[in-house]
């Protein structure tokens, strides 16, 4: 892969992956209501991104979200940015029965997809599906703090993704 299709591929997996996990994370059993109940605001945060190359790059994000009256479902903007790409995210997520469903589109790239997956207390695992990629991830709630995992499966040469964010 030639370094000027290097950021565009990044981006689009990033996007993908990013625009439907972030939103999801939320303390379960510290709140009462539904479980987005505690996400409302501005979060913000970063970490790394390792690419099938063996290089890494930094990541730095912010993200706003509007959660609804029970907490099940919210609206987010995401925006996220490395020395290469910038990424702006939008997404409607909802849980029902400890089920996870949501769309997102990106903008920069005109891409959008779909995720499925369940909700526990304290844990996310889902799948991420868009045209050309796919990713299993995982995120995991500490009070006002969230850490994502994601490990696409196709249609980038991202491997990983670790982010940690915080609410503030």
């Amino acid at each position: 892969m030639s370094d000027l299709n290097q950021p565009k591929s990044l981006g689009f997996g990033l996007a993908l992956a990013l625009g439907l996990v972030l939103p999801l994370a939320s303390p379960f059993a510290a709140v009462a209501g539904g479980p987005f109940a505690g996400l409302s605001g501005y979060w913000t945060g970063g970490g790394t991104i390792s690419l099938d190359n063996g290089s890494s790059e930094r990541i730095r994000c912010k993200a706003v979200y509007a959660v609804n009256d029970t907490g099940n479902a919210l609206n987010q903007s995401l925006r996220c940015a490395s020395d290469s790409y910038r990424l702006e995210i939008s997404g409607n997520i909802s849980v029902s029965g400890g089920q996870v469903t949501g769309t997102w589109g990106e903008a920069t790239r005109h891409a959008n997809g779909n995720i499925s997956g369940r909700a526990s207390n304290s844990e996310i695992q889902a799948r991420v599906d868009g045209a050309g990629f796919s990713a299993g991830l995982e995120v995991r709630f500490h009070g006002n703090k969230q850490s994502v995992s994601i490990r696409p499966t196709s249609g980038t040469a991202i491997t990983n993704v670790a982010i940690t964010l915080g609410k503030g």
